[in-house]
């Protein structure tokens, strides 16, 4: 029996840790080729090991083009062709400040990580991506809300789905489907970090406020959140594009 993504090569940004890890592992149990893009070698070159042969990894900052296009080819050239699927997932959360304290230089570097640099991953994966792929976009569920403090991370965030309903109708010719996710609170270190600051309180004692404004009540593992990235990239979502799919536990509901 094969597996729902079989022989489709995948790159995914943020590839070393998170959301992006455990996706990385899910496509590969899945049956795809996968490349990881990141920032933390060691890391990066743990997470290729562990997928085993057939995979690879590189080291780029998404906010820089010259960059992105070295790893787009390294990706192609590890996978032995063109792509089927790209998942943009790096992030960085930016400061948690209000917004006449915000850093401005803060701001501008939130929103080139990403939404800079996702447009710098489609428009150099495009090219070599094959009719009928799919490009899925890590957002958040605060690019379907807002709140106070996050001004830079939620703007970004918010940037993404544009970005995605513009590309989305471009590339639909080609059938190449276009797809931002809107994951709620998942239990990462990204996510503690964001919960720390945000609180002021201990990592459980953050947790467990945030678990408290969703229907849930609980955080996401990230292997759920990489299940509903499968979706998004498989056969079976072949009519889904332009859409926000938000697996928050209700928050934005």
């Amino acid at each position: 029996m094969t597996g729902r993504l079989e022989n489709k090569n995948t790159l995914i940004t943020g590839g070393e840790s998170g959301i992006g890890l455990a996706t990385a592992r899910r496509f590969a149990a899945e049956g795809a080729r996968v490349f990881i893009v990141g920032l933390d070698e060691g890391r990066l070159k743990d997470a290729a090991s562990e997928l085993g042969a057939g995979h690879g990894y590189a080291v780029a900052d998404v906010t820089d083009e010259a960059a992105v296009e070295s790893a787009v080819r390294a990706a192609t050239t590890t996978l032995g062709g063109d792509l089927d699927v790209l998942f943009s997932n790096a992030g960085i959360s930016g400061a948690i400040a209000g917004v006449t304290d915000y850093p401005s230089e803060t701001f501008t570097r939130t929103l080139a990580v990403h939404v800079t640099g996702a447009f710098h991953m489609i428009k150099l994966s495009l090219p070599v991506m094959n009719d009928g792929g799919s490009i899925v976009i890590t957002s958040s569920v605060v690019g379907l809300i807002g709140f106070g403090g996050l001004c830079g991370y939620i703007a970004a965030k918010h940037a993404q789905v544009g970005l995605m309903r513009a590309v989305a109708t471009e590339v639909a010719p080609r059938r190449i489907r276009v797809n931002t996710l809107h994951p709620g609170p998942t239990s990462t270190a990204f996510q503690d970090e964001i919960e720390m600051a945000a609180t002021g309180l201990a990592q459980q004692e953050a947790a467990a406020v945030f678990d408290d404004l969703m229907p849930l009540k609980r955080h996401a593992d990230p292997e759920e959140i990489a299940a509903a990235v499968v979706y998004l990239a498989a056969d079976e979502s072949s009519f889904v594009t332009r859409t926000t799919l938000a697996v928050d536990g209700g928050l934005a509901g």
